[in-house]
């Protein structure tokens, strides 16, 4: 007997797979899969449509694995493999920030929206724990959640804390499967906690000594939110290192940037010195914001030296 179904969980070397019937089967991915050379650190992920064989009738194993229509990925800290598949077959991204409890950069904002961008992930932008901001930082919140929304992304100010912004961010978490990412302690499973009161995840506490979060969630889980929508939380991640990206193209995955770049006297202007960059000279009108064309050089130069980059702790 076979059955497809949808990848719900997955812990190391076994997965949770929810079938169109509505059973979830733990399942072990087939030999035949183990033997390729697959060049993640997961050659199943989350969100995965995948077919199952029935070895009796508590044992099932993976077969096939569906082709993805997208996925999000990271470069792996594990040296034997390129990348880690975040999720697949997703709808998008909701990424958590924050200017404190732990800070979270522009520069891993912009990374983060650059990979999504180009495997055609759209993604949502929440700054939380805003109960937390001080005065300087709820101004620069707002200034950020200005600038990422001119750009296309929508982007809030929320607390799971004080409710502010809520009902704003369900209003975009529409039909489909959301993936929530960011650093570990930016809240990512309280929000799920508070989007789903009976899902009861377990939340861990954020260190004001280490500016740092513990790491709860160890595993990626799909919640469902209400019918049809699902929430992925996942494992807070240190670093976003981008791949797959070449030279040329890291414009195409800064909006702001390319649409500018069309404007440039030469059609290889990597707009870091060229005479009649366009880029520059909006740059120097104040037409991009200086954080957006750091992070643009940041992965330029990751792009030409890409075993130059290294997580921030």
């Amino acid at each position: 007997m076979e059955l497809q179904g949808l990848v719900t969980r997955n812990t190391g070397s076994r997965y949770d797979v929810r079938t169109y019937e509505g059973k979830t089967f733990t399942c072990t991915l087939s030999n035949a899969y183990r033997l390729r050379e697959i060049r993640t650190t997961n050659p199943v992920a989350i969100g995965d449509i995948v077919t199952l064989s029935f070895l009796n009738d508590a044992t099932a194993i993976i077969t096939a694995i569906a082709p993805r229509r997208n996925y999000i990925i990271r470069r792996s800290t594990n040296l034997s493999k390129e990348a880690h598949i975040l999720a697949a077959n997703i709808d998008r991204a909701l990424l958590l920030a924050n200017l404190n409890h732990p800070p979270t950069t522009t520069i891993f904002i912009d990374r983060f929206l650059a990979t999504a961008t180009a495997y055609n992930i759209p993604v949502i932008l929440a700054f939380n724990k805003s109960d937390r901001y001080t005065a300087s930082e709820r101004t620069e919140s707002l200034r950020l959640i200005e600038l990422y929304g001119s750009i296309g992304y929508p982007s809030h100010l929320i607390s799971t804390y004080s409710g502010e912004g809520m009902d704003d961010l369900r209003t975009d978490l529409t039909e489909g499967l959301t993936l929530l990412s960011g650093h570990s302690g930016v809240g990512k499973t309280s929000l799920i906690n508070y989007l789903v009161p009976h899902a009861k995840l377990p939340v861990g506490e954020f260190s004001e000594h280490h500016h740092r979060g513990t790491h709860t969630t160890t595993i990626s889980l799909v919640v469902p939110y209400f019918q049809g929508t699902y929430l992925i939380d996942s494992p807070g991640i240190k670093g976003f290192a981008t791949i797959d990206i070449g030279s040329q193209e890291v414009t195409h995955y800064f909006p702001d940037l390319f649409r500018i770049a069309q404007e440039c006297r030469f059609d290889n202007c990597t707009h870091r010195h060229e005479p009649g960059c366009a880029v520059l000279e909006a740059l120097h009108d104040g037409r991009i914001y200086p954080s957006r064309y750091k992070s643009y050089l940041n992965i330029f130069e990751d792009v030409l030296h890409p075993n130059r980059y290294r997580p921030p702790h």
